[in-house]
């Protein structure tokens, strides 16, 4: 039986994978501008897209733009956002959002991922998903689903979710990370649920170490 250290992640195969049968991924969130998609990011925080689309369109209507939103309260924004998790602190976290930006950015989202991690509510995930979503960086945003993915294929090792984006940069070409950004997210939130994954039925099922020690 080979040792963990032995073990060599199938990046090649899955990646490749993916491209021949995924070659069309993106953000699943609703936005047109980089105001409305780091409000859609903020939001999603431990939160469907589904739920967030639902929510956003009527909070674009009455902020349309960063000004806006800085104008504004937590107090005005959360019955926009009541049906999102955690809305008192997302209202509060995207009002001091907003007038950081107009304070010390000319009202302009920053497009690097230091910058933006320096704004409220927005983590290193936040980050990494605006600047792979807007601007095609070659980095991997690690959510629940991704830390999932990458675990069971044996694309990481990782304890903690900067670990495992280090794993998967790493071991991915970086010309291809900001698809493969998105396939690893549709994957774990599809096919290779927490719940029930659907082995059965995946292609990545030769490569995957989660699939072959359940056999």
């Amino acid at each position: 039986m080979k040792s963990q250290r032995a073990h060599k992640p199938p990046f090649r195969e899955v990646m490749a994978w993916f491209e021949a049968n995924r070659p069309l991924a993106q953000s699943e969130l609703h936005f047109q501008s980089p105001y409305q998609l780091i409000v859609a990011v903020i939001l999603s925080a431990q939160c469907t897209d589904k739920r967030v689309n639902l929510t956003t369109p009527a909070f674009y209507e009455k902020y349309p733009d960063v000004a806006s939103l800085a104008a504004a309260t937590p107090e005005e924004v959360y019955p926009l956002i009541r049906s999102i998790s955690y809305p008192n602190s997302k209202a509060a976290h995207l009002v001091a959002m907003a007038r950081k930006v107009m304070d010390e950015h000319g009202g302009e989202i920053p497009r690097d991922i230091d910058t933006l991690m320096t704004l409220p509510g927005v983590g290193r995930k936040t980050a990494n998903v605006v600047t792979s979503v807007l601007y095609d960086a070659p980095v991997i945003a690690v959510d629940t689903h991704v830390f999932r993915v990458a675990h069971r294929l044996g694309l990481s090792d990782g304890k903690t979710p900067y670990a495992v984006e280090r794993d998967l940069e790493a071991g991915i070409p970086e010309a291809i990370r900001p698809k493969a950004h998105h396939w690893l997210i549709l994957h774990g939130r599809y096919e290779c649920t927490a719940r029930a994954p659907k082995c059965a039925s995946c292609g990545l099922s030769p490569y995957c170490r989660h699939y072959a020690q359940s056999r």
